[in-house]
């Protein structure tokens, strides 16, 4: 089962005891992928068609636990894929729909079919926890999340830029950064930090993929850290090397050129160590010494070597 959908069976699985939130979250289901039907004798009926079967039986528990109200649930093969369904989910009787458009405030008091989409002045979002069932239902309607282990992608789908921006300002009121981009048609709100995804999981209440996505950003930040660390001291090994087979070089021109004894007697010592060990760091061949020598002391006495070799071959 891939992460999304994971996600949004634990969020199908959460039904609200309050009743204002059922209604938030139902009226996020409706704004995304439902539909307002009116036939000639202007009766209205409700129904909400989705590719997801766990988005469907949300909103059918939704509208039995809110208005006791028995939609008819529909499952048929997709058009475009023997191994895709679609799901419909219809209120068929006026009244029944009626009652569902009043209180998710789709239908303005004239019965002319209205959505709200602000949310200062939008009774349905009021409260905290209805904005939290808000964008719960917003994403098991028209939502996706990426594997975590493949990335951090979150996003939501909206039919109009006006339902893009609600959603934007509802997650900028729990101070979680999302954006919009158009795509195909559609206003897309999404997330692709790591963080704000911990966030909007927090959000939405979905606790098991909060810690399952937390436990994955762990092991992917201590590899990480492991990565540098490993890289880090790869670069630095092979610095020493380079530094210490030019050093030897320079030691084995002035061999050839003047013998050993044409240096000092202190540069001689450090120079004999360093053909002894050319893969020891500065500060153990300094230690090696007698009397011991500090890093910056071996350094000194290898340039000047270095240096020394240097007038040898402009010479």
């Amino acid at each position: 089962m891939n992460f999304s959908r994971k996600v949004k069976e634990e969020l199908a699985n959460k039904i609200s005891n309050a009743n204002h939130c059922r209604i938030a979250e139902l009226s996020a289901i409706l704004s995304l992928c439902g539909n307002v039907l009116i036939d000639e004798n202007n009766q209205y009926a409700v129904a909400v068609r989705t590719e997801t079967e766990v988005t469907a039986k949300k909103t059918e528990e939704l509208l039995w636990k809110s208005f006791r109200i028995q939609a008819k649930f529909v499952e048929k093969e997709s058009a475009y894929s023997k191994n895709q369904k679609t799901y419909t989910i219809t209120v068929e009787e006026h009244s029944d729909a009626m009652r569902v458009l009043q209180a998710t405030k789709l239908i303005r008091e004239d019965g002319e079919i209205e959505e709200n989409l602000s949310i200062t002045n939008n009774v349905v979002i009021k409260k905290d926890c209805c904005k939290r069932a808000f964008i719960r239902g917003a994403f098991i309607a028209a939502g996706s999340i990426s594997d975590p282990n493949k990335g951090y992608h979150f996003e939501i789908s909206c039919n109009s830029d006006g339902k893009s921006m609600q959603l934007v300002k509802l997650m900028e009121y729990f101070q979680i950064d999302a954006k919009v981009v158009a795509r195909k048609g559609k206003f897309v709100v999404y997330i692709k930090e790591g963080e704000g995804i911990v966030d909007i999981l927090n959000v939405m209440e979905a606790p098991i993929s909060l810690m399952e996505m937390e436990n994955v950003r762990i092991l992917k930040d201590m590899s990480n850290y492991y990565n540098r660390q490993v890289n880090c001291e790869t670069a630095n090994i092979k610095k020493t090397v380079t530094t210490a087979y030019r050093q030897i070089e320079d030691i084995q021109l002035i061999m050839k050129l003047k013998g050993i004894q044409y240096l000092p007697d202190k540069l001689q010592e450090i120079a004999m160590m360093r053909i002894e060990h050319p893969d020891v760091p500065l500060q153990e061949l300094g230690l090696m010494l007698e009397p011991p020598l500090g890093k910056s002391g071996v350094n000194h006495r290898l340039r000047k070597i270095s240096q020394i070799a240097e007038e040898l071959r402009g010479a």
